[in-house]
């Protein structure tokens, strides 16, 4: 037997979970495939793809642990919210998949410290388990220092990012990039979109199977929903860049609507105008602000923040 068969690839996977939501919620709800992202099946791709860049069997190549950062909000928001059931869905998949999750409440309605978190147990990980691959799946230049120690101590790591852009429902255009500093320091940049953009074959496995997308982001979430999102109507009121507040009266498939007193009829809001938070969070009844742009067809919101319920 090979030596290289005997020796086993030690894999270690760390996710920035906002990061992984934002991507999958583009390829559910902007994407023509309007599929989520599997973690199973990103979990085999990343043994397959460590395998070749190590140069070993597929079969010595293993995960050994994986890790997975969030905000969360506290029990009570998410009870009034009604998103505990989809929270403990979610939890199950990462369960499920042996991933570990690290929650750190959310302040103010955003996500604060995540980085911090992960970088400072992606390292001390690293250094306890010597992995010889550690995958980052973010795309945040705040990781660079982070992958310069993990160089230092002699494990490659292999990141998996995403450069895509594509226009919204209200002809905004929309663009996530992956840095460029992030890409340069480590051993192995993996960008995505071209990868999954392809179909047949074993590319097929990176994406959940399922039907209509849901009311709501979430696993399993509420059907029923519209296929495209309605135009926003032309009205008159506050003018563009204006600061204001209203309700969500109704979330539906990638957008939503916003009820506000300054104007006769309800605010149109794409799921990629949510700012802090994800969309899927977003329920009738919450109360958010944002900053409306007026349209050649009507207002629209953008920078949609929730500040609390009803």
């Amino acid at each position: 037997m090979k030596s290289a068969d005997r020796k086993m690839l030690r894999i270690g996977v760390f996710y920035d979970g906002g990061f992984f939501h934002h991507i999958s919620n583009y390829y559910r709800y902007a994407h023509p495939r309007k599929q989520r992202i599997s973690i199973p099946g990103l979990h085999a791709f990343i043994r397959q793809r460590a395998a070749e860049f190590e140069g070993v069997p597929v079969r010595t190549s293993h995960i050994v642990d994986a890790h997975f950062f969030r905000g969360r909000f506290s029990a009570q928001q998410t009870l009034a919210r009604e998103k505990l059931y989809s929270e403990r869905l979610f939890d199950d998949v990462l369960m499920n998949e042996g991933i570990t999750s690290h929650h750190l409440p959310i302040q103010g309605n955003s996500e604060q410290g995540i980085d911090v978190w992960l970088s400072l147990e992606a390292l001390e990980l690293a250094m306890i388990k010597h992995f010889d691959v550690l995958v980052l799946i973010a795309g945040d230049s705040d990781f660079v220092p982070l992958v310069r120690k993990i160089n230092a101590l002699g494990t490659r790591v292999m990141l998996l990012g995403w450069n895509f852009e594509y226009t919204d429902d209200v002809g905004n255009q929309r663009q996530t990039t992956t840095s460029i500093r992030l890409i340069n320091e480590v051993s192995y940049p993996v960008l995505m979109q071209d990868l999954m953009s392809e179909t047949g074959g074993a590319l097929e496995q990176l994406f959940v199977e399922q039907g209509p997308a849901p009311l709501r982001d979430e696993p399993g979430g509420d059907a029923e929903a519209p296929s495209v999102a309605a135009a926003p109507r032309p009205q008159a009121g506050p003018a563009t860049g204006t600061q204001l507040k209203g309700i969500i009266c109704s979330v539906k498939e990638g957008f939503g609507f916003i009820k506000c007193p300054e104007f006769p009829n309800n605010i149109f809001f794409h799921f990629s105008a949510v700012k802090n938070g994800e969309f899927g969070d977003l329920v009738e009844g919450d109360i958010v602000q944002f900053a409306v742009e007026q349209r050649e067809k009507g207002p629209v919101a953008q920078d949609v923040e929730t500040i609390g319920d009803v």
